[in-house]
């Protein structure tokens, strides 16, 4: 991999990441004022996985405003959380104060790949990562044992991620679209991020594919034994016209009849 792209690529997103941060900030997506009243980030099969973290040390790597962190934090965990984006680092630290979490919470500022630098050493119980974090990362291997080197004895993974075959199909749900097993760096030029709220100024950014062997083959080498992988049939957001909504469980799904394929995994 050529070092210097990947860093000049993790650059521009961490630009257009900086952009974004007063966008969700303010958007009725993230919901700032509802997470102050007492609202959680996490999905119901995540805290279900993860089980009881209470008085673990957690670790969210890529922790965006910190909802998902201090979500952990509310439900017992000394949490941690590190992303590349100073505004986001600076909003995630004010919402600990606003909800009384400071004592229990810290974020840092630094890209995931010099964590282990910046925490000088420090292990976790849990290391977290969470939905639509891997397509950002150039370099799954160099992630993988990052995160080996970043568990403490016993200590786990818990990763929830799009699945990437969601990546190379069509607006139908069915059609291939794209090669699965292309991971040529994609450069991408959007006016809006994904949120609701005003155009971006920082519109370029850059993202990775991963097939799903890759990461799991990333993970054994650098030490981890996978307990599980689930591979679920929904996905949290509108990912093609033809899915429907599940108002009860708040996801979105094919419709009756449609072929069905994966649209998360799971794995720890």
């Amino acid at each position: 991999m050529d070092e210097s792209a990947s860093a000049a690529h993790r650059e521009l997103n961490r630009r257009n990441w900086e952009g974004r941060v007063p966008i969700h900030a303010a958007s009725a997506f993230y919901d700032l004022p509802g997470f102050r009243a007492g609202g959680s980030t996490l999905r119901p099969f995540e805290i279900e996985e993860v089980g009881d973290v209470t008085g673990l040390r957690l670790l969210h790597l890529q922790c965006h405003m910190g909802q998902d962190t201090l979500s952990w934090a509310r439900r017992g965990a000394e949490v941690t959380g590190l992303d590349f984006s100073a505004s986001a680092v600076d909003t995630a630290r004010a919402l600990a104060r606003d909800t009384g979490l400071e004592s229990r919470a810290r974020f840092v500022a630094a890209d995931v790949y010099d964590a282990a630098d910046v925490l000088a050493g420090e292990r976790f119980d849990v290391v977290y990562t969470g939905i639509g974090a891997l397509v950002w990362l150039p370099d799954i291997t160099r992630w993988a044992e990052l995160v080996a080197g970043l568990l403490a004895d016993g200590g786990r993974l818990y990763l929830a991620e799009f699945h990437p075959l969601m990546e190379t199909l069509d607006d139908d749900g069915r059609t291939v679209a794209r090669d699965y097993f292309d991971r040529t760096p994609q450069r991408y030029d959007y006016p809006h991020t994904y949120t609701d709220g005003p155009p971006l100024r920082e519109t370029e950014h850059v993202e990775w594919h991963h097939p799903l062997g890759t990461v799991v083959s990333a993970l054994a080498a650098a030490g981890l034994s996978v307990e599980f992988l689930h591979e679920h049939g929904f996905t949290l957001f509108q990912a093609y016209p033809v899915l429907e909504r599940d108002e009860a469980a708040g996801v979105h799904r094919f419709p009756a009849g449609h072929p069905g394929v994966p649209l998360m995994p799971v794995q720890i």
